[in-house]
């Protein structure tokens, strides 16, 4: 028996087998309804749903081996012992994070879809945790720096004796990445994903398509559209009769993920500083710099598209960092306020060990 659900009477359905006590769903026919749920109703990213897909099977083949089959027979003690094992195999705590919450939403799916109603009120993954990691603050470049970078990368390499075809019109190219990148903080896929027809330069606006197929229209600065406007004078020479993409390579078709990752490398490797850029470090410095101009954490949190504001709020810990530094920098009492409350911090700081993840028992 099956059913046919969407979160929106225009978008696709996806089928999926409804749960009856005489058949109770099998964790793998489980994972295939869900999947199938992300892929089409969601409509999530093929990228997102393979990362789903691979944090799923692992649990799937853990969970086999105990052996448990059927979603309705995984509790909290096994969620548990899975992320235990995890973290004794070496996983970053990070990556344990992130297969916890899909195992989360697997089991929040099957509650509503899969489960009969008498097993709909528990979530096993609810209460496991995964260890904890110090928070990483993302690699940002100041104002200068990035002038630097977008005036300078994308000049010759002069230590280069030869010169091969076309690597004038992707010095042309990769700049107007790079500016692009800045100019709107983008993701790399929303990049990659940028049509001739999603740009407007005669209104100075882009339309871009973010996760979830969320659309959002974004600002492009003076020197984006410059730089855009040169790379579109070389781009009718390389791209395919029907290539729509923006931003293309010497066989005229669309630039991947990872093509546009190494030339910025290339194009910053001539360069005595900023040798490892990569396209998120200019959407954070995007981001860090929009906020210490204006505080506005609501408008940050529009440009970037993100769904939450606790994702964006990141980057108000970078705006104190840099306060904090320059504080440190001027200010005549500033080491002896700085050694005062690291001395608090020590003292105050209480002495119990922290709880490791219980081990499992030994059942595989």
């Amino acid at each position: 028996m099956s059913k046919r659900i969407t979160n929106n009477p225009l978008l696709p359905s996806a089928t999926i087998s409804i749960a009856s006590p005489d058949f109770p769903p099998t964790l793998a026919n489980g994972i295939t309804n869900f999947i199938e749920y992300l892929r089409i109703v969601r409509r999530l990213s093929p990228h997102t749903v393979k990362a789903y897909q691979a944090d799923l099977d692992r649990f799937s083949a853990y969970c086999l081996n105990i052996p448990l089959e059927l979603i309705q027979d995984i509790d909290t003690p096994t969620v548990r012992m899975f992320a235990s094992k995890l973290h004794r195999q070496g996983l970053a705590p990070r990556s344990i994070q992130r297969k916890l919450s899909s195992i989360r939403s697997f089991f929040d799916f099957s509650r509503q879809q899969l489960l009969p109603i008498t097993a709909r009120d528990f979530n096993p993954a609810n209460d496991v945790k995964a260890p904890k990691f110090p928070q990483k603050l993302p690699t940002t470049m100041d104002v200068d720096q990035v002038k630097a970078l977008l005036d300078n990368a994308a000049k010759p390499n002069l230590g280069r004796t030869k010169k091969r075809a076309g690597d004038e019109s992707l010095l042309v190219r990769d700049h107007a990445i790079m500016e692009t990148f800045y100019a709107s903080g983008l993701r790399l896929a929303e990049l990659a994903l940028l049509d001739i027809a999603d740009v407007d330069l005669n209104t100075g606006l882009i339309t871009v398509t973010g996760k979830g197929s969320k659309q959002r229209i974004l600002p492009l600065g003076k020197a984006a559209i410059t730089a855009i406007t040169k790379w579109l004078q070389q781009r009718n020479a390389l791209a395919d009769g029907d290539e729509l993409a923006m931003f293309v390579s010497l066989r005229g078709t669309r630039l991947s993920h990872r093509a546009i990752q190494q030339r910025l490398k290339v194009a910053t490797a001539h360069l005595t500083h900023q040798q490892n850029l990569h396209p998120h470090m200019l959407r954070h410095s995007f981001a860090s710099h929009i906020l210490e101009s204006s505080g506005d954490l609501r408008a940050v949190q529009e440009l970037l598209g993100h769904a939450n504001l606790s994702t964006t709020q990141i980057y108000t810990h970078l705006d104190f960092q840099h306060l904090a530094s320059v504080y440190d920098k001027t200010h005549p009492r500033a080491h002896i306020r700085r050694t005062a409350i690291k001395q608090t911090l020590t003292n105050s700081r209480p002495t119990s060990p922290k709880k490791p993840l219980p081990r499992p028992v030994n059942n595989e």
